[in-house]
C-alpha cells in the first residue's frame, strides 16, 4: 500500500470514529485475511459502534480462534451492524464471545425486536432441558448451559437498545425485558435446584424428588427486578416464601418444607451467582429478607406477615413497594403480595415516618466516597435514586387513601402521580426525561464490562465513548455537559418535592381525617372549631367538586389545609377567603402547584387568611400577592427609592391624573398588603413594619403632590414652593396599620403674588386630600396638628409660620413640631421650615410655665378624651401607661434637654428614649418598662386592625377576638388572659415610671 493509500485509508478510519489508527489499521488487514471478506464489508457498520476500537479487537480475537463464526456474521448485513454495535459498546460480551464464538451465528436477526417474556422463560428453560419444574440435569453443566443461553438473550435486548432509534425512550422496554430475563433465569434455576436437591448431588442434600415437588418456593422479585426497572448488571434483590402445596399428601411437616425450600433458595442462588466455567451472571441479593443477613433464608408467609406486624421498620415498608412474584410458585408469590400491600399503604401513617425516608437518603449520599460524588449516577446528588426517593414518597404518603398512584415501577408512578395531581406535570416530565437519561448512562457504563458499575468516565476517551454509544450528545465534554444540567434540574425538583412539608403533615393525619365524608365532615369540622361547618362544608364542596385537575388538586390540599385553617384564629372566615382567593385566580396553574409543592407557602396562606380579615381583604383584590409567600423575601418591603421609581413611572404612563392615581393607590394598596403579610408572619419586627408603613405613606403624598401640582399650577405660577410636613408618629416614622397621617402644609410664594400662592396652596391641599382618598382602604391626611389647630388656615406661608411661632405659639404646638418633618414637595422649603421648627421645639431657655401647661394639657386629655364608656386601663393610646404616657414623658424631656443633647433632636419615640438613657434622664430599667409597654401597645393596637380589618385603639373584651390578637403575636391559643395580663402588667409599671419623671 503507496504512503498516499496509507494515509487515505487511516482517515477513513478516523470518520469512522476509530482512534488508535495503526492498531485498527493492523487488525482490519489480520480479520480480512483471516474471513476472506473485503476491508469495505468489514467496515460498512463500523460507525455504529461506540468503540470501535474495541470492537475490532473483539472480532480480531474471536476470529483467532473461529474465524467461520466470525466471518458468517460479518458477511450478513443485518448481523454485520448487530455485531459492530454489540462488541463496540461491551468488552464483556467481546469475552463472551471469545468463550462461545458459536453464539455470535444468534445475532442474525437480533435486531428487529425484543424477545417477549413469555419467550424468555421458555428459552431458559429449555436451556436446562426443564419438565415439570425439575431440570433435566442437576450438575453444573445445567447451570453454564443456563448462563450462556441467558448471555445470548441479554445480547439480542442489547443490540435491540444499541440500534434504537430513540434509545432514551427505549430505556422503559429494554429495562422491563431485563428484569423479565432476570426472573426466567431465576425459574430455570430454580429447576436445576430441584433437581440437585433430589439427586443428591454434592453439597445440595438428598430429599424425595416428591417432597421437593410439594414444596412451595415463591421468588419475590424486590428493587428494580420488582419495578422492571433492571439494568444490564445489578443485584437482583429477592425475598424467598417457603410453604407447602395446596394439594400436598405427603402432610410435609413446615419445618420440613422450610428446610427444603432452603435448601432450594441457596441452590437457586448458586446457580446464577456461584463460581462455575461460565462466569456468574449477577448477585443474588437476598438482605432485604426480615431481619437481613441474621434473618432465615426463607420464611412461611405467616411468619413474614408476623415480621412486618410487630417489628419492621419504615424503609423495610419502602422496599416491599416494588415486590412482584417472578419466579417459582406464582400462587404462593401473588397471595404474598396481597397480604403485605396493605402493610405497604399504612406504613407512611407511623411516626416520623417522612422524615426516616428523608434522613436514609441523606445517608445514601453521606456513605460516598467523597471522590467519587462528582461521577455517581445513581447514588449522588441529581442521581437516579433522587428521582426514586421523591417519587417512593410521595407515593406511601399520597397512597394511603389514594390506590391510583400504588405502582410499581417509577415511570408508571409518575405518570399516575401526574393523573392524580400530586406532582406537575413540567416537573413529572423533567423527571421521566432525566431519569430515562440518566438509566441510558448507566446501561451503557455496565455494558462495556458488562460490570456493575454506577461511575461516570472519569478520561476524556471514556466520555468519548460514552457519546458515542449512548447517542445522546455528539462529544465527550456534551455528555458530561448533559449530565450536569440532569444533575441540576434532578436536584432542585427531588430538594423542593422530597421536603415538601405537606409530605409530613398528610402522613402524619390520623385516617378519619384523610377524607371528608358528608356524614362524620360535619361533626369534625365543628370538634375542630369551625363555628358554621354547613358553611365550610360548601365552601369545601364548592372548591373540590368536578373532574378539572384543579378540583383534584384541591382535593388533595383540603384535608390538610382544614386542619391548618383549624389552627388559626378564625377558620370560618379563612377557608371563605381562600375559596374566593381559589375563584378570583381560576385556573392559573402556578397557584395550587406552589401550594402543593412549596416548603411553607400552603400553611403560611392559612395563617393569614384565618388570622386577619385586613389581609383577607386585601388578598381577594389582589390574589396575585399568594405568590409572596412562597419565600420570605418577597414579604419584604421594598425600599423607598424603588416605590418612587415605581410611582414617577406610574405616572409617565397615564394622562390624566385620575388614571395616575388610581395606579398610585394600586401600589399602596400592594405595599401595605405586603408588609401585613411579614409582619403577622412573624418576618418583620414591630419596628420594620412602622418603618414601611411609612415609606408607604410618604411615596403615596410624594406622587400624590405631584400629580396634582401637574394638574392645577399653571406654569406661570411654578416658582412657587409647596411641602408637606408630617406630624405625629407619621413624623416620627411609628405608624400602624390603620394609623391616620397627621400632615401640615407649607408654602413659599417665592416672587408669586401672595394672595395668588394662598390660594393655589390652599388649591393644592384640597385636590391633595381628595385624590389622596382610598375607599377601600382609607388614607386621612388630618391636618389637626397645625398651629390653632382646626381653626387655623389648612396652609400657610413659611414666613406666617415663622411669624405665629414667634409671637404666639402655644406650648402644645411646639410640643407638636417635636415630630415635624418634611416628607413631600420642596426640599429647600423644608431645609427652611425644619430649621424654623428647630428653634421651636429645641429651645436655648426652657420656659417653665410652657411645660407646666403640657403638664396640665395632658392630665386633662386622660380625664376628657378618653371615649365614654371605655375603660381606661385598656385605651392603648391614651390609658395610663400606654403609648401617650411613653411619648408625652419623651417630648417633655426633649422640649427641656433637646437643644444640649442631640441625641434627643429626633422625630423618633424610641431612638429619642435610648438618648435619654444614655443621658441619664431615665434609669435602665425605667426606659425598659417605658419601652416594653410602648412596643406592646403598638403590637396590639396593629394586630387589632389586622384581624378585625378594622382600627380601634382599644383592648377588647370579648376573649375570642383578645385570643385572636394574641395569636398574630405569637401566643398560644388560648391566651387572652395572658394578652390581657402582659399589657396590664406592663402598662402599670410604665405608668409608675411616668408618674415619677413626668408629675415629679
Amino acid at each position: 500500500m503507496s504512503t498516499n493509500d496509507r494515509s487515505s485509508a487511516l482517515t477513513d478510519l478516523a470518520r469512522l470514529g476509530f482512534s488508535s489508527l495503526g492498531e485498527a489499521e493492523a487488525q482490519l488487514t489480520e480479520l480480512a485475511e483471516t474471513t476472506g471478506l473485503p476491508r469495505e464489508v468489514l467496515t460498512a457498520d463500523a460507525a455504529t459502534a461506540g468503540d470501535p476500537d474495541a470492537g475490532l479487537r473483539g472480532m480480531v480475537r474471536v476470529a483467532r480462534r473461529d474465524a467461520d463464526a466470525v466471518r458468517d456474521v460479518l458477511a450478513d448485513d443485518l448481523s454485520r451492524r448487530a455485531v459492530w454495535a454489540l462488541l463496540g459498546a461491551s468488552t464483556g460480551f467481546g469475552d463472551f464471545y471469545l468463550r462461545h464464538p458459536e453464539e455470535l451465528a444468534h445475532l442474525r436477526g437480533s435486531a428487529g425486536a425484543l424477545p417477549s417474556s413469555a419467550e424468555l422463560i421458555d428459552a431458559l428453560l429449555e436451556s436446562v432441558g426443564a419438565v415439570d419444574g425439575f431440570a433435566e440435569s442437576g450438575d453444573e453443566s445445567a447451570w453454564c448451559a443456563l448462563r450462556v443461553r441467558y448471555r445470548r438473550l441479554v445480547a439480542q435486548i442489547a443490540v435491540y437498545d444499541l440500534l434504537s432509534s430513540d434509545p432514551v425512550e427505549a430505556v422503559r422496554a429494554v429495562s422491563a425485558r431485563l428484569a423479565d430475563a432476570a426472573g426466567a433465569a431465576l425459574e430455570a434455576s430454580l429447576a436445576v435446584a430441584r433437581t440437585r436437591i433430589s439427586t443428591g448431588v454434592a453439597g445440595a442434600g438428598l430429599f424425595p424428588r416428591e417432597e421437593v415437588a410439594a414444596a412451595q418456593l415463591a421468588i419475590i422479585g424486590m428493587g428494580k427486578t420488582g419495578a422492571r426497572e433492571l439494568n444490564y448488571v445489578s443485584d437482583v434483590d429477592v425475598i424467598f416464601v417457603g410453604g407447602a402445596a395446596p394439594d400436598n399428601d405427603t402432610e410435609l411437616p413446615e419445618s420440613r418444607v422450610i428446610d427444603i425450600a432452603t435448601r432450594l433458595a441457596v441452590q437457586t442462588m448458586r446457580g446464577i451467582s456461584g463460581a462455575e466455567m461460565e462466569p456468574a451472571l449477577w448477585e443474588v441479593d437476598a438482605n432485604l429478607r426480615p431481619e437481613g443477613k441474621q434473618g432465615a433464608l426463607v420464611r412461611t408467609l405467616d411468619s413474614h406477615l408476623a415480621y412486618y406486624d410487630r417489628w419492621a421498620k419504615s424503609w423495610e415498608f419502602q422496599a416491599l413497594l416494588k415486590a412482584r412474584p417472578i419466579a417459582g410458585d406464582a400462587e404462593l408469590g401473588e397471595a404474598y403480595v396481597d397480604a403485605v400491600q396493605p402493610k405497604i399503604w399504612t406504613s407512611a401513617a407511623r411516626e416520623n415516618f417522612v422524615d426516616s425516608v428523608q434522613r436514609m437518603r441523606e445517608r445514601v449520599t453521606e456513605h460516598i466516597p467523597t471522590a467519587d460524588v462528582p461521577y455517581q449516577l445513581k447514588l449522588g446528588p441529581g442521581g437516579i435514586r433522587d428521582i426514586e426517593f421523591t417519587v417512593q414518597l410521595l407515593q406511601l404518603v399520597h397512597g394511603l387513601s389514594d390506590a391510583g398512584i400504588r405502582q410499581r415501577g417509577t415511570l408508571d408512578a409518575l405518570d399516575a402521580l401526574v393523573s392524580e395531581g400530586y406532582i406537575g406535570r413540567n416537573d413529572a416530565a423533567i423527571f421521566a426525561r432525566d431519569y430515562r437519561t440518566l438509566r441510558l448512562l448507566e446501561h451503557r457504563l455496565q455494558l462495556q464490562g458488562l460490570s456493575r458499575t454506577h461511575l461516570m468516565p472519569r478520561t476524556p476517551d471514556g466520555l468519548r465513548v460514552l457519546a458515542r454509544a449512548a447517542g445522546i450528545a455528539e462529544t465527550g465534554p456534551d455528555v458530561w455537559a448533559l449530565w450536569e444540567s440532569v444533575k441540576r434540574e434532578v436536584r432542585e425538583i427531588h430538594v423542593r418535592l422530597f421536603y415538601r412539608p405537606l409530605l409530613s403533615v398528610v402522613a402524619s393525619m390520623p385516617e378519619e381525617q384523610r377524607s371528608l365524608s358528608t356524614e362524620q365532615a360535619h361533626d369534625r369540622l365543628a370538634a375542630i372549631g369551625f363555628r358554621d361547618p354547613a358553611g365550610a362544608l360548601r365552601h369545601i364542596a364548592a372548591l373540590t367538586s368536578g373532574l378539572s385537575r384543579k378540583a383534584t388538586i384541591q382535593r388533595h390540599l383540603m384535608p390538610v389545609m382544614i386542619q391548618w385553617f383549624a389552627d388559626g384564629v378564625d377558620p370560618d372566615y379563612g377557608l371563605l377567603a381562600f375559596r374566593r382567593i381559589s375563584e378570583r385566580l381560576g385556573n392559573m396553574p402556578w397557584f395550587l402547584r406552589m401550594l402543593r409543592d412549596s416548603s411553607a407557602a400552603g400553611e403560611s396562606l392559612t395563617r393569614v387568611l384565618s388570622g386577619s380579615r385586613y389581609i383577607g381583604e386585601l388578598m381577594e383584590w389582589i390574589p396575585e400577592s399568594v405568590a409572596w409567600l412562597d419565600s420570605d423575601e418577597h414579604l419584604h418591603p421594598r425600599s423607598g427609592r424603588a416605590l418612587q421609581e415605581e410611582a414617577r413611572a406610574i405616572q409617565t404612563r397615564h394622562d390624566t391624573i385620575d388614571d395616575a392615581m388610581r395606579s398610585v393607590r394600586a401600589l399602596r394598596r400592594r405595599e401595605l398588603l405586603r408588609t401585613a403579610m411579614g409582619g403577622l408572619l412573624g418576618v418583620l419586627t414591630i419596628e420594620q413594619v412602622a418603618q414601611a408603613l411609612t415609606t408607604i405613606t410618604e411615596v403615596t403624598i410624594q406622587a400624590t403632590l405631584r400629580a396634582v401640582w401637574r394638574s392645577v399650577v399653571p406654569a406661570a405660577d411654578g416658582a412657587l414652593d409647596f411641602a408637606v410636613i408630617a406630624m405625629g408618629r407619621f413624623g416620627g416614622a411609628e405608624l400602624g396599620f390603620g394609623s391616620d397621617a397627621d400632615v401640615m402644609y407649607v408654602y413659599n410664594p417665592n416672587g408669586v403674588d401672595p394672595q395668588r400662592a394662598q390660594e393655589l396652596a390652599l388649591l393644592v391641599v384640597s385636590e391633595l386630600r381628595r385624590h389622596s382618598e382610598d375607599h377601600r382602604l382609607p388614607l386621612e391626611l388630618d391636618a389637626g396638628l397645625r398651629p390653632e389647630g382646626r381653626n387655623g388656615p389648612l396652609a400657610r406661608s413659611l414666613e406666617a409660620y415663622t411669624e405665629y411661632y414667634r409671637r404666639w405659639s402655644l406650648s402644645w404646638e411646639a410640643q407638636a413640631l417635636l415630630r415635624a418633618r418634611g416628607v413631600a414637595g420642596s426640599v429647600k422649603l423644608i431645609r427652611a421650615f425644619t430649621e424654623v421648627a428647630d428653634g421651636v421645639r429645641y429651645p436655648a431657655v426652657v420656659d417653665p410655665q410652657g411645660l407646666r401647661e403640657i403638664k396640665r394639657i395632658k392630665a386633662r386629655v386622660e380625664n376628657e378624651r378618653l371615649p365614654q364608656g371605655v375603660e381606661r386601663t385598656r385605651h392603648l393610646k391614651l390609658g395610663p401607661g400606654s403609648l401617650s404616657d411613653v411619648e408625652w414623658l419623651v417630648q417633655l424631656w426633649q422640649l427641656e434637654h433637646g437643644h444640649g443633647i442631640t441625641g434627643l433632636r429626633t422625630t423618633s419615640t424610641m431612638t429619642a428614649l435610648v438618648a435619654a438613657e444614655d443621658a441619664g434622664l431615665v434609669s435602665d430599667t425605667g426606659a425598659q418598662r417605658l419601652r416594653e409597654a410602648w412596643r406592646l401597645a403598638s403590637r396590639l393596637r396593629s394586630a387589632n386592625t389586622l384581624l378585625t380589618g378594622r382600627t380601634s385603639d382599644v383592648l377588647p373584651t370579648d376573649r375570642r377576638q383578645l385570643d385572636g390578637i394574641g395569636r398574630l403575636l405569637g401566643y398560644p391559643p388560648r391566651s387572652a388572659t395572658e394578652v390581657e395580663a402582659d399589657y396590664l402588667g406592663a402598662t402599670r409599671r410604665a405608668r409608675r415610671v411616668f408618674e415619677q419623671l413626668f408629675y415629679g
